[in-house]
């Protein structure tokens, strides 16, 4: 069915205007209004806590306390900013227990100890080059466990697992040193084990991680080490305790990342199916899985694109929970109840509890403060397609819909593909502001789980190793091509946006393909070699498996950049580019522009000042849409109904 009749079926009242034109009843001011970041959530007794992110406070993050009574209050000082840049991604930035907070402060990259009632904040590590993630208490020893990232020494950072005095009286200790990487320290509920990851480059963790366990002395310090599992080829990760002092964990070596315990030396599966039971560890701290009292463990397990929760018991086969959501974000347990951020396509994400008895589920807080009307909302349809050497790849296609709009008979709609980052993570069925501000505005947008996307298995996975800029480019373009031949789409009218790795996928797909008429790039990656060179320790040799070796491979490094062949690209280019972003540095950016003159390509690009990777103010969040937004219309040729200030296109 034609994408105009399967988007306006039965609007026979509606106006008929061309697709991209029409007004929507979604504001672009929806982006940042009555809008917040929530994540992070944790029991502490009776209190529930999580973390609160507000782009009108410049992107700010608070840590929130609810009572039980349902009141609310910040429990981290004004203007403290909880974030940490540890891997500059951060992630496990704050801690609770008993009614004691430490969390990590973004300006000075310092430990801070706080009453959940209030009072001052204690410093708990001292000021320098020194930062902090993945906090954790240690309740029998009274201290706190974090990963620490000492940059005060020439050359790379150094990454150990620390001990910090709760009282901040004594020394901070290293636990655990030596290699490239480490994280997840986990004490036993008894304190006398100490769990933990680590790995070495050129790895990323989902490449290769080894999972360790010691005794802990009497002075808490890892003696007896033991090796649990793992390999620099096979990935592990989550290490978690049961109440009962077994040690759970996630591993890959089946091909796809189950759950495991560790009982009398022996590893036993608890998930025999085809799903994916943590994430990639971009972020510290965030559990895909928390045990009940009695052991049971409660996990979200990711396969065909979606979460799904999963009841587990040592011994039975996994009971699948029913609940509303498809994707399951940090998850907790608690008093018969399961604490989680869930969203899905009719769902903005929302931390919610769940009875696990009853199935009941009560929202504690919204990402928006206002509900959007479902007779509005673009639902995703997943789809396959065929894509090159005979593959089949994935994606989500969310068709134009608007009730009070038609398009004139026989138009088809543009299309905007876009892509997860990473490129090591996987597409969002979760309801978006940002698709349902373009498709209420009558353009359709296609979210592309290309190979190399997780929650398929860990062979889906693997396709990109070494075809970076290849095989996700070519999954792209397919997924348009197969949308166009389908009769859903304007093959005439395909463009491709993305930021950071899907940024690079962005211009590859423009510089060394001629399917799309626009790209835009949220800082992106043009230039391979400059980001081997320039970019942080935890991403330093990422690009080995995912193009070559940098040593002797020089060639292939600038053949998939697309900064060497700007006289290729054939149409217009926006860049929007955070100048103090240090995951791709702005000269990524700014080169790519330069080039882009050089050689006549029509060009946009807007620099915000304060912005890192990723935009959190709302003025900034607000611009780059509106610019997007303008562009799209230049360049497919339709006009915005919205009044927004249009970008300046330079040729």
């Amino acid at each position: 069915m034609p994408a105009a009749t399967a988007a306006n079926a039965g609007t026979g009242d509606a106006i008929e205007a061309p697709y991209g034109s029409w007004v929507s009843p979604i504001p672009i001011s929806a982006l940042v209004e009555g809008t917040v970041r929530v994540g992070a959530p944790d029991f502490d007794g009776d209190d529930i806590y999580w973390l609160e992110g507000r782009p009108v406070d410049a992107g700010r993050q608070v840590v929130v306390r609810r009572r039980p009574d349902g009141s609310t209050s910040d429990v981290s000082p004004a203007g403290a900013n909880v974030r940490s840049r540890v891997h500059e991604y951060g992630g496990g930035a704050y801690a609770v227990d008993g009614g004691v907070v430490v969390y990590s402060n973004w300006a000075d990259g310092r430990v801070y100890r706080v009453s959940s009632g209030g009072g001052e904040a204690i410093a708990l590590t001292p000021e320098g080059a020194l930062r902090y993630a993945d906090l954790t208490f240690d309740r029998v020893r009274r201290r706190v466990l974090a990963v620490r990232e000492d940059h005060t020494g020439a050359g790379e950072a150094v990454n150990t697992i620390v001990a910090i005095p709760l009282d901040a009286s004594g020394t901070i200790e290293v636990l655990v040193d030596g290699p490239d990487f480490v994280s997840s320290p986990r004490p036993s509920p008894d304190g006398t084990r100490l769990a933990w990851t680590s790995w070495n480059h050129p790895n990323m963790p989902w490449d290769g991680t080894d999972l360790w366990q010691a005794r802990l002395d009497d002075h808490g310090r890892p003696t007896v080490v033991e090796h649990v599992a793992g390999n620099p080829s096979e990935w592990t990760s989550a290490p978690a305790w049961a109440p009962d002092g077994v040690l759970h964990f996630a591993n890959e070596r089946s091909g796809w990342l189950q759950l495991y315990r560790r009982v009398h030396g022996r590893d036993e599966l608890l998930t025999p199916m085809e799903a994916e039971f943590a994430e990639p560890e971009w972020q510290f701290g965030s559990p895909s899985y928390a045990f009940g009292p009695d052991g049971t463990i409660w996990a979200a397990g990711r396969s065909d694109g979606g979460d799904a929760l999963w009841e587990i018991r040592a011994g039975s086969e996994p009971r699948r929970v029913e609940q509303p959501f498809t994707e399951i974000g940090p998850l907790r347990v608690g008093d018969g109840r399961a604490l989680f951020v869930g969203a899905g396509p009719a769902d903005f994400a929302r931390l919610v509890l769940l009875d696990l008895a009853s199935g009941s589920i009560e929202t504690l807080r919204s990402t928006k403060s206002t509900a959007f009307d479902p007779g509005n909302i673009s639902a995703p349809q997943p789809i396959e397609f065929p894509t090159t050497n005979g593959q089949i790849a994935h994606g989500l296609f969310y068709p134009p819909g608007n009730p009070r709009y038609r398009a004139p008979a026989g138009e088809l709609p543009p299309l905007v593909v876009t892509s997860h980052g990473g490129p090591t993570s996987g597409a969002s069925s979760a309801l978006s502001i940002t698709t349902q501000l373009l498709t209420s505005r009558g353009i359709a947008v296609l979210d592309v789980d290309y190979g190399g996307s997780t929650g398929y298995g860990r062979d889906y996975r693997h396709r990109l190793d070494g075809e970076w800029g290849v095989v996700d480019v070519d999954d792209c373009v397919n997924g348009a091509l197969a949308l166009a031949d389908r009769g859903l789409v304007d093959r005439e009218r395909l463009a491709i946006e993305g930021g950071s790795a899907s940024g690079y996928t962005t211009l590859c797909a423009i510089t060394f393909r001629d399917t799309f008429r626009a790209g835009v790039s949220y800082f992106g990656i043009g230039d391979l070699a400059a980001l081997e060179r320039a970019t942080h320790k935890f991403e330093s040799r990422y690009t080995w498996r995912l193009v070559a070796p940098f040593a002797g491979n020089e060639a292939l490094y600038r053949e998939r950049s697309p900064i060497h062949f700007v006289d290729r690209i054939r149409c217009p280019v926006l860049i929007l580019q955070g100048l103090d972003d240090r995951v791709v540095p702005p000269d990524q950016a700014q080169s790519m522009m330069a080039a882009m003159a050089a050689n006549g390509v029509p060009r946009a690009a807007i620099y915000f000042e304060g912005e890192d990777h990723g935009f959190r103010k709302a003025e900034n969040i607000i611009r780059s849409f509106e610019a997007e937004l303008s562009f799209y219309g230049q360049v497919l040729g339709f006009t915005p109904a919205d009044p927004i200030e249009p970008v300046v296109v330079e040729r």
